[in-house]
């Protein structure tokens, strides 16, 4: 049944969103490296890679350049238009298509750079293994303000790499094991619910038994 609202809802949205999708691909050509798609190796279902598409925000060697595959909020690899559409999450809008082509879910967990996913335990592995990744989810509202939080400290990937990716996998493994339903369309409303209330703690009201935040993450969650 999830399958059959992935693929109406992408369906839907792609129709509505052609005339505002369209006009920025154009835009996007005229500017930066003129590049409109980046289409990212990602690790998915089954532990297997594929192709996630977003609307081009970096420069294209950006992954060899200074930073990696980290990205802060005035990271000097983005693109004229590249803060603006990673604040607004406009760049995922392209994997609509994945969703469509079943590459995806609307909820799930963000797919993986493969580097990202080898930083989880197999135990983390075998769980999010069993689903598809998702446009949203439990870690992406928690942490929708990512960027920002990297960006207030100095090590940032002892914080990415010991305290978040961490807690993350505590996260995606509770929804495998919630996954229903009924939490899928409360997930897609606190999505919009976290766009409208920024800074909002409503998940943690709904779902009284996630996983706790680890101390060092209390100042910014």
């Amino acid at each position: 049944m999830i399958r059959f609202f992935d693929m109406f809802f992408s369906c839907c949205a792609l129709v509505l969103l052609i005339p505002f999708m369209l006009p920025l691909a154009l835009l996007l050509k005229a500017t930066g490296e003129h590049d409109v798609f980046y289409r990212q190796n990602r690790i998915g279902r089954g532990g297997l890679p594929f192709g996630v598409l977003k609307f081009a925000t970096m420069l294209r060697n950006s992954p060899n350049l200074p930073g990696g595959l980290i990205t802060g909020v005035n990271d000097p690899r983005l693109l004229p238009m590249g803060k603006f559409l990673r604040a607004t999450k406009i760049n995922e809008l392209p994997q609509l298509i994945n969703i469509f082509l079943g590459d995806m879910s609307v909820v799930g967990y963000r797919p993986f750079a493969e580097v990202h996913y080898n930083l989880y335990s197999d135990e983390v592995k075998s769980q999010i293994n069993m689903i598809r990744p998702g446009l949203t989810g439990v870690g992406s509202i928690i942490f929708k303000n990512e960027e920002q939080i990297l960006h207030s400290v100095t090590d940032r990937e002892y914080l990415h790499d010991k305290i978040i990716t961490p807690y993350k996998g505590q996260l995606e493994c509770w929804y495998v094991q919630h996954r229903n339903l009924l939490n899928y369309f409360l997930l897609i409303f606190l999505t919009v619910w976290a766009f409208v209330r920024p800074g909002n703690k409503l998940i943690y009201r709904i779902f009284k038994d996630l996983p706790p935040c680890p101390p060092e993450l209390a100042e910014y969650l």
